[in-house]
């Protein structure tokens, strides 16, 4: 299993909650799905420098549940940079102990963002 090196920080962090459970009393994998788009997003927004919207998840796999009480850790990566759309990687990790050191990885994914121009149109990502 995968480890994320302690030098990294995520790109977001939030705590499952009851409320985000599904019938199983597991957090409910369309929430997790969420976290993953918006860590996703953010990378790929400072990457574009603008607007970006996702277009497709190439790729989500569960790996093992979130519990609740889990602290769930997004560290998303810009992959690919294409004409107007980027690629982007996000890992997912739960920390099953908030003390210590039990990090798990949970999920990944892959995910396609567009740069969007003020007109809601595909536009060219700038080069840095």
């Amino acid at each position: 299993m995968e480890n994320i090196q302690t030098d990294q920080q995520p790109t977001i962090c939030i705590l499952a909650m009851p409320a985000d459970t599904n019938s199983d009393g597991d957090i409910f994998g369309g929430w997790i799905m969420a976290q993953v788009d918006i860590a996703g997003n953010i990378v790929a927004t400072k990457r574009a420098q603008g607007r970006v919207v996702t277009v497709a998840i190439e790729k989500f796999v569960f790996f093992k549940p979130v519990y609740v009480g889990d602290l769930v850790s997004c560290y998303a990566k810009v992959m690919k940079v294409k004409r107007t759309s980027l690629n982007v990687t996000v890992k997912v990790f739960a920390d099953r102990n908030r003390m210590g050191d039990a990090k798990v990885k949970v999920g990944e994914a892959m995910l396609t963002y567009v740069l969007l121009d003020k007109h809601r149109n595909p536009q060219p990502v700038p080069d840095i």
